[in-house]
């Protein structure tokens, strides 16, 4: 059962057994908050799997949601200073992964070596922005050390998988593609598929990294 509360003056959202092995903590895209259907399916996928989950929002997330209006995302530094202020707050004896969707997966893959957690999962990374591909954000993938998975979709607007596929990344990242998805992973119906095929498989691929 998924449990509201604060943490480090932040919102959080947690899932499954806080005696698992391993703790998971994910962070939400720029325009989406931690209880999307989209964190959603991940986070209760995980923690069905054994894993517990923690989901937390930004600064600016949750003023949207206490004012009902739309706010940009806040300044890189106080993305990743959330980052740092979750992840020293938590009290976890097992090991712990971060990462989330998007933009709060890339901030994730920014302070992973800094905070050395055990891996990072990365939805959909923003490698440029949309129209934008000829200024990737690809320097800080170059030389990670903290092993990564990210799971993109082959034809993301921020980093489809012939683009991605030439950037000379650091051998601790692997990826899993999802067939013909965008940047939620959901393909065209021309495939046959549905969007919960990939999103399943996107699943298995980061149940399978966790363990």
């Amino acid at each position: 059962m998924t449990q509201r509360q604060d943490m480090a003056g932040l919102p959080v959202l947690c899932d499954g057994s806080e005696e698992a092995e391993r703790l998971v903590i994910l962070a939400h895209g720029a325009g989406a908050p931690m209880d999307s259907p989209f964190m959603e399916y991940f986070a209760t996928g995980l923690a069905a799997a054994g894993n517990h989950v923690l989901r937390f929002e930004f600064p600016y997330m949750a003023e949207r949601r206490r004012t009902g209006k739309k706010r940009p995302p806040d300044r890189p530094e106080r993305l990743l200073a959330s980052w740092r202020q979750i992840f020293e707050a938590v009290d976890f004896k097992g090991k712990i992964y971060i990462g989330g969707k998007s933009m709060g997966g890339r901030m994730a893959s920014l302070v992973a070596d800094e905070l050395a957690p055990a891996g990072v999962i990365c939805l959909g990374y923003p490698f440029y922005a949309p129209g934008k591909a000829d200024r990737p954000r690809t320097a800080p993938l170059e030389n990670l050390k903290t092993p990564t998975l990210i799971v993109q979709g082959e034809r993301d607007s921020m980093g489809n998988r012939q683009t991605v596929t030439g950037y000379a990344l650091s051998p601790a990242i692997r990826f899993h593609w999802a067939k013909d998805g965008n940047h939620d992973l959901v393909p065209r119906k021309v495939t046959g598929l549905s969007a919960e095929d990939n999103w399943d498989r996107a699943l298995q691929a980061m149940t399978g990294f966790l363990k």
